[in-house]
C-alpha cells in the first residue's frame, strides 16, 4: 500500500516524536512515550480526506514537540 504525502508526514512526526522519548531521563521516558501515544491514537478516527484537520494537529503536534524535546523539560503527566 502507497502512503500519502500527509500520511508520510504524521508517520515521521510519530517517529521524531518516540525518538526524542528516547532522551528523557529513564525514570520518566515511560510518561512521554505514554503521552505520545494517547495523542496519535486520539486523533485515529479523523477522515484521511480531511486535509484541514491533519495539517492542523501535525502544526501543533511539531509545536508540542518543540516545547517537549527542550532538555528543561524533565517529565510529563
Amino acid at each position: 500500500m502507497r502512503l500519502s504525502g500527509l500520511q508520510k508526514e504524521v508517520l515521521a512526526l510519530y517517529r521524531q516524536c518516540l525518538r526524542e522519548c528516547r532522551k528523557k531521563p529513564q525514570n520518566t521516558r515511560a510518561h512521554f512515550e505514554k503521552f505520545v501515544r494517547d495523542e496519535f491514537s486520539r486523533n485515529l478516527a479523523i477522515e484521511k480526506r480531511d486535509f484541514a484537520a491533519i495539517e492542523f494537529l501535525l502544526r501543533k503536534g511539531h509545536r508540542q514537540l518543540d516545547v517537549y524535546s527542550s532538555p528543561g523539560i524533565k517529565d510529563i503527566r
